[in-house]
């Protein structure tokens, strides 16, 4: 891998160029650390007949490997999970020893986020480990039952998920940072809430067309939402980078 900024290096490794996120320190105040991590193709699109797997080659999985191991929780929208049918997570031994060496449990947890919790509970995510959810507290009685028997449920805001809120709850049991993998909407949510710290996004040497979704889910920006490049590295033509991401709520329509 060649690291191009901020510093010029020929043999760089995943691991330099994303280490100062395995150093966090602890949440501190209301919310974890959050990195919104995506793959896209040079024109913008996500995925390829409907799944992300088609635009991912061995860099982007080794920094998805990397950043799942500094992780203290996942999140996920439900619908992206179902998609790409996610299980517990899985890492290699030697990063397991880098966690524990850190003092974090041995894997991330799962963050489902739902607002209707309309879920197959015999899923392989709820039968390999017990994840989080985080609803709105309208759901009904027994789909809230059904969950908690396989997850453990946090409700946060009474109609819509208040994101916000579920940041601060995994804050308090211990997160000092939330990756999320996705999808549009849950991206386009965290980012008007003004909830995302870091963009890292992987761009593939491909160009897919189509008018499909891209990593944002929000209808339209009154103007553009600033980025400032914290890195970037390349490997056999695909572009590594890594943004600090500013407010994003008087960027965004009503």
């Amino acid at each position: 891998m060649r690291q191009l900024l901020p510093r010029a290096a020929d043999d760089a490794l995943v691991a330099d160029v994303y280490a100062d996120l395995a150093s966090l320190p602890q949440a501190e105040g209301s919310r974890p650390y959050v990195v919104l991590n995506m793959v896209s193709s040079a024109d913008g699109a996500i995925s390829v007949e409907g799944l992300s797997g088609g635009l991912s080659g061995s860099q982007d999985k080794e920094v998805f490997f990397f950043l799942r191991s500094v992780a203290d929780v996942i999140l996920v929208g439900a619908g992206t999970a179902r998609a790409e049918n996610y299980g517990r997570a899985k890492l290699s031994p030697e990063l397991v020893a880098q966690r524990e060496a850190r003092g974090q449990q041995p894997l991330p947890r799962i963050a489902l986020v739902s607002k209707s919790m309309r879920m197959d509970w015999s899923a392989r995510l709820f039968t390999e480990s017990r994840p989080y959810i985080i609803c709105p507290a309208n759901v009904p009685a027994d789909q809230l039952a059904a969950a908690r028997s396989v997850a453990e449920v946090i409700v946060a805001g009474q109609d819509e998920v208040d994101l916000a809120a579920g940041l601060a709850t995994l804050a308090a049991e211990g997160a000092g940072l939330v990756l999320c993998e996705g999808g549009p909407t849950l991206n386009g949510q965290l980012l008007a809430d003004g909830l995302v710290d870091e963009l890292c996004l992987t761009v593939s040497p491909a160009l897919v067309g189509g008018l499909g979704k891209r990593i944002t889910g929000w209808a339209q920006a009154r103007e553009a939402l600033p980025l400032r490049l914290i890195s970037a590295a390349e490997s056999a033509d695909v572009l590594l980078l890594r943004y600090a991401v500013g407010g994003a709520k008087e960027a965004l329509q009503d």
